[in-house]
């Protein structure tokens, strides 16, 4: 009879016969357990830790940057190749870790550097909708040479760059074929809406239970009131296809509140009828009438904060942060 043996057991070089060994027999200890446990975890993390930089945020030019430890995707190209370059590499990420370049709509401030992106590396892709290519191409002296690079993307259906799974989704605005997006990485969501006069109902769907968002907070409207814009920009602003100002942007993120929404980044701040300060203010309020306990941060010491709201500056790059999902 043949003894079948364990796929646990050792032969006794002696004996020629089955032997079973603990795990510190064999030399596993539960230290080296531990740190192997350690070091799945830690690899994990750096694995499902997002990566977010801004390069620039409002009408003078929008660009961002999404990524993880293997790859990323730009959002918008409306800011100097060579600025994204030298901020990504001066945080130790090559050109060769992006893989494309999704495009929100058709205006200048969003697409202005595409092309110059494209040609400057061949490998990039963007990625947009038919709609928004052919009015990018028809609204600004660029290249046609755009189109082979292109990969179509449309509403509602999802499609992936690397370890991201991205949805675009429409938002309203005064652009061709406006999308946000929300993006999953692993169990981490974000969702993305630079240019949007009103909160849609997919806009409201794509931006529930996320743990990040990226939300226009445009304009304070005491200051657009009062301030020197012509009536007929003022209600182009204000329309529903326009802008969205501080206060309904704020009064949004609060109902959208859950505990895991950990990072709100404030998009594309009017230089003229808004400030940093007044966003930011704006949102605390809101969320501190939901949930009074509530301990704001600034990005810098996130484990003694529930929530991060952070104004992205308009000419300049953030640093590089580092986006956690809140255990």
């Amino acid at each position: 009879m043949t003894t079948k043996k364990s796929k646990n057991s050792l032969t006794h070089p002696d004996s020629g016969h089955p032997e079973l060994f603990s795990a510190e027999q064999l030399g596993e200890t539960p230290l080296i357990r531990a740190q192997k446990a350690a070091e799945e975890q830690a690899l994990r993390g750096r694995m499902e830790t997002l990566r977010f930089m801004s390069f620039g945020s409002g009408s003078s030019g929008n660009c961002s940057y999404i990524g993880d430890d293997r790859s990323g995707f730009l959002i918008d190209a409306g800011v100097e190749g060579a600025v994204v370059e030298n901020a990504l590499k001066a945080q130790g990420i090559p050109m060769t870790h992006v893989k494309g370049i999704l495009l929100t709509h058709d205006h200048g401030d969003h697409v202005r550097y595409v092309y110059s992106l494209l040609r400057n590396h061949r490998h990039l892709l963007v990625y947009c909708t038919p709609r928004v290519l052919n009015g990018m191409l028809r609204r600004h002296s660029m290249s046609r040479r755009v189109k082979d690079y292109h990969r179509a993307i449309y509403k509602e259906f999802e499609f992936t760059i690397g370890n991201f799974t991205i949805t675009p989704f429409e938002v309203m605005h005064d652009g061709s074929d406006n999308c946000g997006f929300h993006i999953r990485h692993g169990e981490t969501t974000m969702a993305v809406a630079t240019d949007l006069g009103c909160i849609s109902d997919r806009v409201d769907h794509y931006f529930t239970d996320v743990n990040f968002m990226v939300i226009e907070s445009n304009y304070d409207r005491q200051m657009l009131l009062t301030g020197p814009y012509p009536d007929y920009l003022k209600a182009r602003i204000e329309h529903d296809n326009g802008h969205l100002d501080n206060q309904v942007s704020a009064d949004f993120v609060a109902r959208k509140w859950h505990p895991g929404l950990r990072y709100v980044f404030l998009c594309h701040l009017s230089n003229d009828n808004n400030t940093p300060a007044k966003s930011v203010e704006a949102h605390r309020k809101s969320l501190a009438a939901i949930n009074p306990g509530l301990r704001f941060g600034s990005g810098e010491q996130e484990n003694l904060t529930d929530i991060e709201i952070i104004a992205l500056p308009r000419f300049e790059p953030t640093p590089l942060y580092f986006l956690r999902k809140k255990i």
